[in-house]
């Protein structure tokens, strides 16, 4: 089986199947299957016994399905795990991989409206069949769901300015592509920086309308409660919003960083982290594919 390298480079390959520790004839769950690229190598550590149940929202990704017997894939956000693994009659599973954020293809796919490259209609759904895509938050959102946007999503200083600007531009006319939104916000892109600040209010406003935030904690949780002892949870983010909650409730069982214990004082810790520090491609790889330059790897195991 080969990778499907059109639609999506897979990242740290080879470090994420090493990290899912596969048993041959185990249970595991690629919530983000994309092209297969994961999910091929990940079958065919498996054997006829072992099961491979893959996830995606998207209806491009459905194109891609593997054929085998042993594989089943759900057309569902990963946020609903843990009801499609029932129907499954699937109780528990020796490992789960999330490959967060937008794939290639997605990228690569002009008319989705994820890349600053290409002009092309305000949509940014990774389902297609979300009603609220990324024209409705910049022409129907209030002044101060924008500024929460920006500064907690996009990681933007001057939020409240940039949210200000797009009340102004969308009272003349409405905002409906790509090129349009960021010539609105064109005098607060930074000479030689511009690259960055509007791929931060791209960000902001895809994470917006994808939900990205919340139904990662949604997934981590049922994950975890779905994996089996020694079970191997492994997650790849591209953020630091993204990587700091896989980090948070990996180290600590919390979202916030806060540790919670019981009674008896006992830390309350589903999960023990199997590399202390997030795994980062090397140059080489780098090279090979540019976006994979801000990728995080972190593994962890489910405690007893």
């Amino acid at each position: 089986m080969e990778n499907n390298l059109e639609y999506h480079v897979p990242v740290l390959l080879n470090e994420c199947i090493e990290g899912l520790a596969i048993k041959p004839n185990g249970v595991y769950v690629d919530v983000t299957f994309g092209g297969g690229g994961h999910s091929k190598l990940i079958l065919e550590n498996l054997n006829s016994e072992g099961k491979l149940i893959a996830f995606d929202q998207d209806a491009d990704a459905n194109k891609n399905r593997l054929d085998a017997p042993n594989f089943y894939f759900v057309a569902s956000n990963f946020a609903f795990l843990k009801n499609h693994l029932k129907l499954l009659k699937i109780d528990k599973i020796d490992g789960l991989l999330a490959d967060l954020g937008v794939s290639s293809h997605q990228f690569d796919a002009a008319a989705r409206g994820f890349t600053i490259r290409e002009d092309a209609p305000l949509d940014m759904r990774m389902n297609q069949f979300l009603d609220r895509s990324a024209y409705h938050v910049v022409n129907e959102d209030s002044e101060e769901q924008l500024i929460s946007i920006f500064r907690y999503y996009g990681e933007l200083s001057n939020a409240r300015a940039i949210a200000q600007e797009l009340i102004l531009k969308r009272a003349d006319n409405p905002i409906k592509t790509t090129f349009e939104l960021m010539d609105a916000l064109k005098r607060f892109a930074p000479k030689f920086k511009d690259h960055k600040f509007y791929a931060q209010v791209f960000q902001a406003i895809r994470i917006e309308v994808n939900q990205e935030l919340e139904v990662l904690k949604q997934m981590l949780e049922q994950a975890t409660e779905m994996l089996a002892p020694e079970g191997r949870l492994v997650v790849m983010s591209y953020h630091s919003l993204e990587d700091r909650l896989v980090k948070n409730y990996m180290k600590r069982g919390s979202f916030d960083g806060e540790i919670e214990k019981d009674f008896f004082g006992n830390v309350q810790k589903p999960l023990t982290e199997i590399v202390r520090h997030p795994i980062i491609p090397n140059e080489e790889e780098i090279k090979r594919n540019t976006r994979a330059r801000s990728a995080k790897l972190r593994i962890a195991e489910k405690n007893d």
